[in-house]
């Protein structure tokens, strides 16, 4: 072994590092964004969890229940509301996660030592944000009842207040998980299809005959779109099919609207990927960038772990990830059977960030070799 001629493919894969500067930027930054996305947005404890309250007593005691609810680190009172049906739109939007109802006659429930006459409501579409309602809520209206018994003897067992969870009353995982697994899937499979689109055709030469074409930046880059639109909608068709039928999470609301929806994603996550295309010049480069967006995706989507538990900040940086927005929808209309008038909001967010995402590419990209 010659130490000169090992000495002289180590000095030029160093030049190489040095030219392929974008390679290295990414190389030395991914640590650091990584460990501070996963230091912000691994975060499994719960804080100022949104909550509607219903309160029918309008007595001095149901208040002092609902003052202790607020001035916990747990809840957070989002709304008062006069009937159940205000509950459940507030949960259907995901405004609120749970609901506090106490009934007529809450305050002379809690004087004869009967426990809490109420009822705390949880959204359980999310397992992790339902464990904490269920277990904080339990807590809070225990130790309000033991604090207000007339008597220390003959305390009933169960003081607390009754729980109902709707949407997922097991608060089975798999039925939280799969749907914003779809979602991941399909953001990541679809960055894939295109974004090494244009860098494919300037690393096989074939960018040239485009170029002199007479063809626009919208004609060509929407050309390019197209048929990686059909092949990412079959794909979100298998996907959506294999995980609703073989690990059992029926779909509840209605499937056109979760299929044109779904090709609206479909089309924003491929502007991402047309966007990643124009921005760098190697094949390596642009899986280097699409595998970038694969973990904010996975941990600032609310696909594994609660936005609400993440600092505002971190929060910003999941509102302008798109499967921020699909993810709520999959697990609204396959969970909760919402329909479409709980949906407007991320919608039209999913639409911007389309519009957007796909205007930006076409005035980056440039018919010219440099």
């Amino acid at each position: 072994m010659s130490f000169l001629r090992f000495k002289s493919i180590i000095y030029k894969e160093f030049i190489h590092i040095r030219r392929d500067k974008a390679s290295f930027i990414i190389a030395v930054m991914m640590p650091i964004i990584f460990t501070l996305v996963f230091g912000y947005a691994v975060k499994m404890e719960v804080e100022y969890v949104p909550i509607a309250v219903l309160d029918a007593d309008h007595t001095q005691a149901s208040r002092e229940l609902i003052e202790a609810f607020g001035a916990s680190n747990f809840f957070q009172i989002k709304a008062y509301v006069d009937n159940i049906d205000e509950i459940e739109n507030l949960i259907r939007n995901n405004t609120v996660k749970g609901g506090l109802v106490l009934r007529r006659g809450f305050s002379s429930e809690v004087g004869r030592n009967k426990g809490i006459d109420g009822q705390l409501i949880i959204d359980g579409s999310d397992p992790t944000i339902a464990r904490t309602i269920f277990s904080s809520g339990s807590m809070l209206s225990t130790q309000y009842a033991l604090k207000n018994q007339k008597k220390l003897v003959d305390i009933p067992l169960d003081m607390g207040i009754k729980t109902q969870v709707w949407f997922n009353p097991n608060m089975e995982s798999s039925k939280f998980v799969i749907p914003g697994l779809i979602g991941i899937i399909m953001q990541n499979i679809t960055i894939m299809l295109t974004s090494f689109s244009f860098v494919r055709e300037k690393e096989r030469g074939t960018i040239e005959q485009l170029i002199v074409t007479p063809l626009k930046n919208i004609e060509l880059m929407l050309g390019k779109m197209i048929p990686y639109v059909v092949i990412g909608f079959v794909d979100f068709l298998i996907a959506l099919f294999f995980g609703t039928w073989y690990f059992h999470v029926p779909i509840k609301g209605s499937v056109p609207l979760l299929l044109l929806l779904g090709l609206l994603f479909v089309f924003c996550a491929l502007a991402i990927g047309m966007l990643i295309s124009t921005l760098v010049g190697t094949q390596l480069q642009a899986m280097q960038i699409a595998l970038l967006t694969l973990l904010p995706s996975v941990l600032l989507s609310g696909f594994m772990f609660p936005l609400e538990a993440m600092p505002k900040v971190i929060q910003w940086f999941g509102h302008i990830i798109p499967a921020t927005y699909f993810i709520k929808i999959l697990r609204s209309i396959i969970l909760k059977g919402s329909g479409f008038e709980y949906l407007i909001g991320d919608t039209v967010a999913l639409a911007l960030l389309s519009v957007g995402l796909l205007t930006f590419a076409i005035l980056r990209f440039r018919k010219s070799l440099d």
